[in-house]
């Protein structure tokens, strides 16, 4: 199965994608680690445009293809990246989900932005301004919600997994 977690910079999509993987035995896609390889590589400089993202729908199914569970982990904030991600999985023949990580507290969501550190040397993070600014289209169809607000990820991740079991 191919698990797509898409939300906007600070509202848990990491934490909650790390637990997952470790809880269900998935392999953890982020794109952040593929784009800022490519910028060590020297070949390109933040922000990398799309291909972050066509590496890792490529890793995706080919992980897919091999049994495994995938959490593809990014903001995924256009119809087209979501379409991507869901074509890699049929491409795999296996099921998809789409998970949406808010954090509907703006003060909260304000305060991880601002006060979070960097787990991925030299990646630049979005500041405030940056993360309300951003591009981010509705999405435009099913998908689980999970929102962070005023939990701990561990009770975050208790919700996503009911969610799971009801799909």
């Amino acid at each position: 199965m191919l698990i797509v977690m898409g939300g906007l910079p600070g509202t848990g999509k990491t934490t909650l994608a790390r637990l997952l993987a470790a809880r269900i035995g998935a392999v953890h896609l982020r794109v952040d680690t593929i784009e800022q390889a490519i910028v060590r590589s020297g070949l390109a400089q933040h922000p990398v445009g799309p291909v972050g993202y066509v590496v890792g729908y490529a890793l995706a199914e080919e992980h897919l293809r091999q049994g495994l569970t995938v959490i593809a982990e990014s903001v995924n904030p256009l119809s087209v990246t979501r379409d991507a991600w869901r074509a890699a999985a049929v491409g795999a023949g296996v099921p998809v989900l789409d998970v949406e990580v808010v954090c509907s507290d703006p003060a909260e969501h304000r305060l991880r932005v601002t006060s979070r550190s960097v787990d991925i040397p030299d990646l630049p993070l979005p500041n405030w301004q940056q993360v309300v600014d951003r591009e981010y289209e509705p999405w435009d169809r099913e998908r689980v919600v999970v929102d962070t607000a005023g939990q701990e990820p561990r009770e975050s991740l208790a919700a996503l997994l009911a969610r799971l079991r009801s799909h």
